[in-house]
């Protein structure tokens, strides 16, 4: 660590227990300090104090001033724990509609309760609105009535939500700018989504509507804090897809920033580690996040509250409740314990316990076993230690793996080692066992990583990872207690990331913009997809890219009729990675024989353009019963820093073409790999590579909207501009 003499970026990840800050040397990406302060739920302020305490301690601390801040962005849980808490907002619904289809609409835009918890329900008073029966001259009078009824039924947010809305935006807009003028927060449905589908646009939008108000309190109240600081770079949000977003933004769709926590830490895994496929998990104390990463990006899916779906896209998390601080639990005898039998979901945090292993071993060496009940809805089976000062200190997994010796110094949950041998030394005592303390603790870790690779298999599986290609990625502080135990259980290669406490927070420092527009279009055409992959970049653009950074990958879904576009941009002009230490071509063919898992003489160089290399081996089954099997084909495409982009296997083409010659070549290479089956043509994937760009066109149904999407990322090339054109077959 040490002082950066130019550009800054910082990131802030608000926990429930600690609010964590870190400086990044904005050319450098080295990390120049991290800070810790508690999270301030109970302020006047709510957690804008804590951001704005922990943001003015790591500037003096880290000799930051205020003129060299270029980025700062911060994560939140607040749009989540809202929701969890029933913390929220009456909303009004009011559904619009025209003659016939106002019986639907009717039934569409009126929202059951939505539980939240098992005390609170998020209830949506309604009022239906004719359109076809309103003049010009009545339209304004008709909705502010209409407004008023709301309020009048206890609404403090208007949600406008009209069948068709997402083509016909006018009447939704008009009756937000009424709402607004008579003093009320509203939202409307085309806002939060393009998709059809009016009864989950509506509810979408109902949720959204239910967060507004405390959150753009918040992120009004952080951002005028942060300017008395004298930081001049426009503050952004974390979004739920690992993406961020302004200010301006959140007053209109706070509902993306729900697992803004979660996608800051696979959003750093992604920037800080350069991770191109495997599984990330994140240990805080309490629970353990895990995501998949493949082709560099984190797998997400639809958001869902109380079981019911919204047309929100967030990171696929799966969370379990074991940690770095899971409490361990035995069986009990009458009051005797007598063998272990879980860990967890009870952390030592949440019971005000602190850890054996971070307790001196003289004051252990007088401390009673107890048997615990941490809160009231817990069982009293929790092992704890009464210190001789009173203290009340417990067995966790972290103690486990300090027992072990297999936390380092210098990891954030190394600790005393004999203190937490000590600790288990008496439990197998009380347990009257003849095991050693070592095989106690081995035992605990054992019972708490199950749990963590019975969810693995689960996602290696519902992705369809090849076992012999996934690697473990462990963040957070308990990062180091469970992620490599697990590897060792499940034989899967693993490592730690680098500052992997602060993995999150690193993740929010270099957040790329992110932006997402979907429309319901059937049969698309190349001018509908070139309109949608313009609407995607003008958002990511109004979100706060940079406008020469932005990339766009189209993706259409021709079963659900859908359309996607994913538009990503940096928040300043360097681009990620550019300023790496370049490989050589020998160093990365390195890389893809350690990717690959072949003989070095199996892997050869089959194509090179821009910033990337194509690599490709051919491997022949290995025992005389599986000689009917086809040879499996690998490839992997590594960029000049030596990170593998995008890793393959089965039939695939890859050459080297032009912008005047693309069309072509890439006509054969499709016709050479499409397959066809019962759900017709299935095109391959995609991928152009030149300069720093990995062009995706994996996501489209025909040939003629690759053709055209093609022609728009290559347009302004050279025609003579080398180009690198990889194309594989879907894995079906």
């Amino acid at each position: 660590m040490g002082r950066a003499s130019g550009p800054v970026r910082i990131g802030i990840d608000v926990g429930g227990t600690f609010t964590d800050v870190v400086a990044i040397d904005q050319t450098t990406r080295e990390l120049i300090g991290q800070l810790k302060v508690p999270t301030s739920h109970s302020a006047r302020e709510g957690v804008a104090r804590g951001i704005v305490e922990a943001l003015e301690r790591s500037l003096a601390a880290f000799q930051v001033r205020p003129e060299q801040v270029s980025f700062i962005a911060h994560s939140t849980t607040q749009a989540t724990n809202a929701l969890l808490e029933g913390d929220v907002a009456t909303v009004g619904v009011l559904g619009m509609g025209r003659g016939l289809e106002g019986w639907l609409v009717r039934r569409a835009t009126r929202i059951p309760p939505i539980p939240l918890t098992s005390l609170h329900r998020l209830t949506a008073p309604h009022v239906y609105l004719d359109l076809g029966s309103l003049g010009s001259e009545s339209q304004t009078r008709t909705i502010d009535q209409a407004i008023d009824c709301l309020r009048a039924a206890g609404a403090e947010v208007i949600v406008a939500s009209e069948a068709f809305g997402v083509d016909r935006t006018a009447m939704e807009e008009r009756v937000v700018e009424r709402a607004q003028a008579m003093g009320l927060r509203a939202t409307s449905g085309h806002e939060v989504s393009s998709l059809y589908g009016l009864r989950v646009r509506t509810r979408t939008a109902v949720i959204n509507g239910a967060i507004l108000p405390r959150m753009i309190e918040t992120a009004e109240m952080t951002e005028r804090c942060v300017r008395e600081t004298g930081i001049t770079a426009p503050l952004m949000i974390m979004r739920s897809d690992g993406g961020v977003m302004s200010v301006a933004e959140v007053h209109r769709r706070p509902i993306l920033t729900m697992l803004s926590g979660p996608a800051a830490g696979i959003a750093g895994t992604l920037l800080h580690e350069r991770v191109s496929d495997g599984i990330f998990i994140e240990v805080g104390g309490t629970s353990a996040d895990i995501s998949v990463i493949r082709d560099g990006s984190p797998a997400t899916r639809p958001a869902r509250l109380g079981g019911h779906r919204m047309y929100v896209d967030t990171l696929d998390v799966r969370t379990l409740g074991v940690g770095g601080g899971s409490l361990v639990r035995v069986s009990l005898d009458g009051e005797r314990p007598v063998a272990l039998a879980d860990v967890g979901p009870r952390s030592a945090h949440i019971a005000g316990y602190g850890y054996t292993c971070y307790t001196d071993p003289a004051l252990m060496a007088g401390a009673v076993l107890e048997i615990a009940q941490p809160t009231d809805r817990d069982a009293r089976d929790h092992v704890v230690f009464r210190l001789p000062d009173g203290r009340r200190v417990a067995l966790t997994t972290t103690c486990a793996a300090n027992c072990l010796g297999r936390v380092s110094p210098g990891q954030f949950a190394y600790g005393q080692r004999e203190s937490a041998q000590l600790a288990f030394r008496r439990l197998a005592e009380a347990l009257g066992s003849r095991v050693s303390a070592e095989e106690l603790a081995r035992q605990v870790l054992t019972i708490a990583c199950r749990k963590i690779r019975e969810t693995l298999e689960h996602l290696m599986v519902e992705y369809r990872l090849a076992r012999d290609q996934v690697v473990l990625v462990g963040g957070g502080g308990g990062g180091a207690v469970l992620v490599p135990f697990t590897a060792e259980m499940m034989s899967l290669e693993h490592r730690l990331a680098r500052n992997a406490e602060v993995i999150s927070p690193i993740g929010v420092a270099m957040a790329m913009v992110r932006d997402t527009v979907e429309r319901t279009m059937v049969d698309p055409t190349p001018d509908d997809l070139v309109r949608v992959r313009r609407e995607a970049t003008e958002a990511a653009i109004a979100a706060g890219a940079v406008p020469g950074s932005v990339e766009v990958e189209v993706e259409v879904d021709p079963r659900r009729n859908l359309v996607r576009a994913i538009a990503v941009g940096a928040t300043e002009l360097r681009r990620d990675g550019s300023e790496l230490t370049p490989q050589t071509t020998e160093q990365c063919r390195q890389v893809a024989v350690r990717s690959m898992r072949v003989p070095e003489t199996a892997v050869t160089l089959l194509a090179e353009a821009g910033s990337f290399l194509v690599f490709g081996a051919a491997v022949s089954p290995t025992t005389r019963f599986r000689r009917w099997q086809n040879r499996r084909e690998l490839f992997r495409i590594v960029d000049r820093t030596g990170v593998v982009r995008l890793q393959r296997q089965g039939r695939a083409v890859a050459v080297r073409t032009t912008p005047q010659a693309v069309r072509e070549d890439l006509t054969q290479a499709v016709d050479s790999l499409t397959d066809y089956g019962d759900a017709g043509r299935t095109l391959p994937d995609i991928f152009l590579l030149y300069g720093t760009r990995l062009a995706n066109f994996s996501g489209l149904a025909t040939l003629e909207q690759v053709l055209t999407l093609v022609e728009v990322e290559l347009g302004g090339l050279d025609p003579d501009c080398p180009l690198g054109l990889v194309a594989c077959a879907k894995e079906l």
